[in-house]
């Protein structure tokens, strides 16, 4: 029998005020993120992927990043999870025009259409005309932005190893290649050396200037397959994880140190069945996130009831707000979305199956006032999938990238908005 996890909640009456920027380094205590004169700090935040051949966030061909930046800020958002892969992480100092160049064959696509793309790109970011600008620059421009512009936080996640589109079990990206039960369809390019270099190389270059990151999120969606994580008791992956918060948090202190479980981060369940996990080596910077859609087979919804699907999530990762425990943390919903069109005027637009997983979930969070990153900003890609300026039908941008693409979704979030908790 599944059983609703219970929370205990302090109510509390926010603060209307104008946006003024949380007071950093941020930290956790108990369920909460707060900031360090210990007001807490609600991540309201969106996807914004950074993570593909390209190696430079999405987006840069249809609009600025100072208007992206500002577009952001007005919706609401008050953070951006920036995906990245460890291809870039390992080699900041490629040129911008080499990257676009590279990722034609990388990609599958005619080296004219990335020119293309990269002068579209040049055009509405001048900057990138200059030909000693990296990737790392881009990055860097993007979260100075975000941040020094309007007070929005940047969660860097490690999105993948190899710079490319996700997530699969034979995509090569979803289990250490030194854990137990290698197979080349799930780890052929999750080399745990270069992860742990990539990770320290993005602490360190974070710390040197760049205030705007207040988190680091060591893996997105591990994913085990075929026999591995079966050494007894999820052992690779207390391991590794340990190692990366341990060597994230003494390169970078200021950082939030964000862990997902397994499954696609859907999974944290070991956390309370086998044993916590050890983050003594990153005392009071550790949060947990977790992933849930509409087609998320750790949550099942073969009998349309909300009441059972809230259950899963209370059971697989909701579990760990409940105060007073060992796992007890802060909990971000870091990824989660809806084809934003295709349904009818009824469902604002949405299909029913995903109009109803939506409402589910919004009461879900509301309920429980846990943090979020919806995926995703991007309305279109460079390249996805063999397919050059691909439409991303999950954006909450529309192609262009100028507007909302179905404007009610905003509000479809309700109450997911405000913070009526707090320690």
């Amino acid at each position: 029998m599944l059983l609703a996890i219970v929370v205990v909640i302090i109510p509390f009456t926010p603060v209307a005020a104008a946006q003024t920027n949380p007071a950093l380094p941020l930290k956790s205590s108990s369920r909460w993120i707060l900031d360090a004169n210990d007001r807490r700090v609600k991540m309201r935040c969106v996807n914004w992927a950074g993570h593909m051949e390209a190696n430079v966030p999405e987006g840069l061909h249809k609009q600025s990043i100072d208007d992206l930046a500002g577009w952001i800020a007005a919706a609401g958002f008050n953070c951006v999870r920036l995906t990245y892969s460890i291809d870039h992480a390992l080699n900041p100092g490629l040129k911008v025009s080499d990257s676009f160049a590279a990722a034609a064959a990388a990609a599958g696509v005619p080296a004219q259409s990335m020119q293309s793309l990269f002068a579209s790109a040049v055009d509405k970011n001048p900057f990138l005309a200059d030909n000693a600008t990296t990737t790392s620059d881009v990055f860097g421009r993007v979260i100075d932005t975000l941040w020094e512009g309007h007070g929005i936080m940047t969660i860097l996640d490690n999105h993948v190893s190899r710079a490319s589109w996700c997530c699969d079990l034979t995509d090569g990206n979803g289990w250490w290649d030194t854990a137990f039960g290698y197979n080349s369809w799930n780890s052929r390019f999750f080399h745990t050396g270069d992860w742990l270099a990539g990770l320290e190389a993005m602490a360190a270059w974070a710390a040197q200037g760049h205030e705007g990151v207040v988190a680091m999120s060591l893996r997105n969606e591990m994913r085990q397959f075929l026999l591995q994580d079966l050494n007894g008791g999820g052992a690779d992956w207390y391991d590794y994880v340990g190692q990366a918060g341990r060597l994230v948090h003494q390169t970078n202190p200021d950082v939030l140190i964000i862990v997902g479980g397994v499954a696609s981060a859907t999974d944290l369940t070991h956390l309370r069945t086998t044993k916590m996990l050890d983050t003594s080596g990153w005392p009071g910077k550790n949060v947990w996130e977790f992933h849930a859609y509409s087609f998320t087979v750790t949550f099942p919804d073969p009998l349309d009831n909300c009441d059972v699907v809230k259950a899963e999530y209370g059971a697989f990762a909701g579990f760990v707000l409940e105060q007073g425990k060992a796992y007890t943390g802060p909990l971000i919903l870091s990824e989660f979305g809806v084809g934003m069109t295709g349904g009818s005027s009824d469902n604002n637009g949405l299909v029913p199956q995903d109009s109803s997983y939506l409402n589910c979930l919004v009461s879900y969070m509301t309920n429980n006032d846990a943090d979020w990153a919806v995926w995703a900003l991007m309305g279109s890609y460079y390249v996805r999938d063999g397919q050059v300026d691909y439409d991303e039908g999950y954006g909450i941008l529309n192609h262009d990238w100028s507007d909302w693409r179905n404007p009610a979704f905003k509000g479809m979030l309700g109450d997911m908005w405000k913070a009526t908790q707090g320690p």
